[in-house]
């Protein structure tokens, strides 16, 4: 690319076919490429997304009935939140037994009808790996709570004697992400004050000692006792965590405060992470595979780290580490297109240094959801189908958080139905996350919208009475609808592999628009600017997030094009 199109000057978006096509691409028809380096994966957060006994929860025979949907979607694989065994002190990631179903949601068999039938619709499945923590339900830690210091029962956690004369003080200045001092002192079986433990989330998470033998060799029973189970991968949670430095020295203040030096923090991005997860990595690509998962070696492990410096983060995808890390600095990202060209550029240059894809992600059930983060209303919902198809349209895997492709917006509920432990930790000044884990709308007038047969004040949370219009149902029948668009984009996506060849942006260095190839003819071009951005004449629009004017690209508008030199 060697000009530049200025809204200002009223020149066209340029043609990159003046210069050749790329060639080449992930998703090829050689079947080389590895399915995850272009996945689309849909995240089921399984409580809220299909209840199948009408007790207001969902649950696993849910969102097996539902599957079908997610086909009709598009979407290659699922990603299923924990749906173990857990007390709910924080939504489930609290696990009491990480081999087993929590009795809500079902039982061994509707888990493995669950794989079956995603396997059978040509759905890949991932779960959750929660190494970090425990419940403190879980038989370890009550063993450990009523054990003595010292004993091997309190080496599986992080135990440590207090400080001050009497032991008083936590044993360092560590804070919880869920605010708060991140230790916890226990009565010890004779009833006097005893050790800390550490717990980085809630207490009742208390942190695994990922230093203890009994440690790293249960969690290669649990990846085996899924993988005999026929799940695909894991999406291992807060995978930065696991190790804290020796000695475990104070942080110093403004902890949680800048995502940003997160790197720096002495229980964060520890450096035997890496031998770990490679010993995870060559167990998932030789442990046997039964009939119609993955064979070893396309099994996929995906991270949760919080780290935002791209050159560290990368890390965790090194050849012979896990396949894909989220990219949580994109969905971080102000609706602006400076900031939004910055974070492409520098995720796709580190990601590419280690032979990785980048794995984009708008949304999770930890994130306001976009419609809502991106300004509300009208507004909101435009800027929410944009990023989607900036999204869907760059290279590497994308992930798909329920209720996303429908354009739900964060939901605030009452007070009194908050779960998260941000609410209570935080002194009921954070409402937490729980907004965005308000039940699926999947048809009708009211609520619970096909959800569950219950009352609606009896479902998981409750459901906003505006969201008629929202439904699944609603959407599949309304071809301009946010379900239509990602339909649509999905199998786009599909037909147009991006191209092996580096990624590269073009547009002013002001960032009103910007816009790249994404490989088989598609371009990608977002305009964030308030001025109309004048089209090629032979351009073909293939699908536009909002209506054009005209030949132009209005603002808070991507559109998806290919040129008449790539048909000739």
């Amino acid at each position: 690319m060697t000009t530049r199109a200025t809204p200002d000057a009223g020149n066209p978006v340029p043609n990159p076919a003046v210069a050749g096509p790329a060639t080449g691409g992930s998703g090829g028809a050689d079947g080389a490429v590895p399915w995850w380096r272009d996945a689309v994966c849909y995240e089921i957060y399984p409580r809220a997304f299909a209840d199948s006994d009408g007790d207001g929860v969902g649950d696993l025979a849910g969102a097996t009935a539902r599957l079908e949907y997610l086909r009709t979607l598009g979407v290659d694989a699922v990603w299923i939140t924990p749906f173990y065994p857990s007390p709910l002190a924080d939504g489930g990631y609290d696990i009491a037994d990480h081999t087993g179903v929590a009795p809500d949601l079902g039982g061994p068999a509707d888990f493995v009808a669950l794989v079956e039938r995603a396997h059978a619709l040509g759905i890949k499945v991932l779960v959750d790996l929660v190494p970090n923590h425990t419940s403190d339900l879980h038989p370890w830690f009550r063993e450990a709570a009523a054990a003595e210091p010292g004993s091997r029962a309190r080496e599986r956690y992080v135990f440590r004697p207090g400080r001050g004369e009497h032991g008083e003080l936590p044993p360092n200045d560590w804070q919880s992400a869920f605010g708060g001092p991140a230790w916890t002192r226990v009565d010890e079986p004779d009833g006097s004050p005893g050790e800390w433990y550490l717990h980085l989330h809630a207490p009742q998470q208390p942190d695994l000692n990922w230093r203890n033998g009994e440690v790293v060799a249960d969690f290669e029973r649990i990846l085996k006792h899924w993988l005999d189970r026929g799940v695909d991968g894991f999406r291992v949670d807060v995978a930065h965590t696991l190790f804290k430095a020796d000695g475990l020295p104070d942080a110093g203040p403004g902890q949680h405060q800048d995502i940003h030096r997160n790197h720096l923090m002495p229980y964060y991005d520890q450096e035997e992470l890496h031998p770990l997860f490679r010993d995870w990595r060559a167990l998932l690509d030789s442990h046997p595979a039964p009939a119609g998962a993955v064979a070893p070696g396309e099994r996929v492990m995906v991270a949760e780290a919080g780290i935002f410096a791209p050159e560290r983060l990368a890390r965790y995808v090194s050849p012979g580490e896990m396949q894909q890390t989220f990219n949580f600095a994109f969905l971080e990202a102000p609706w602006d297109g400076a900031a939004m060209r910055d974070v492409v550029e520098e995720s796709v240059t580190a990601m590419q240094a280690v032979g990785a894809p980048v794995t984009w992600v708008l949304s999770s059930h930890d994130a306001v959801r976009p419609v809502t983060r991106y300004g509300g209303g009208q507004a909101g919902e435009r800027r929410a189908r944009a990023a989607a198809l900036l999204m869907l349209a760059l290279p590497g895997a994308a992930y798909v958080y329920q209720g996303e492709e429908l354009g739900l917006p964060q939901v605030e509920l009452p007070d009194d139905r908050l779960r998260d432990p941000l609410w209570e930790r935080s002194g009921h000044r954070e409402r937490g996350r729980d907004g965005c884990r308000v039940p699926l709308p999947w048809e009708g007038d009211a609520a619970p919208y096909g959800f569950s047969t219950a009352a609606p004040e009896d479902c998981w949370f409750p459901q906003p009475t505006d969201w008629a219009g929202l439904t699944a149902r609603a959407q599949e029948d309304d071809g301009d609808s946010m379900f239509a668009l990602y339909r649509r984009a999905l199998r786009l996506r599909r037909d147009h592999p991006a191209s092996d060849a580096a990624l590269k942006l073009d547009g002013p260095d002001s960032g009103e628009w910007f816009g790249f190839e994404r490989g088989a003819g598609l371009r990608c071009v977002v305009n964030f600017g308030s001025e109309p951005l004048p089209l090629e004449n032979d351009a073909e629009v293939l699908l536009s997030s909002a209506p054009l004017e005209g030949r132009t690209i209005p603002q808070d508008t991507t559109v998806w094009m290919i040129f008449k030199e790539y048909h000739q």
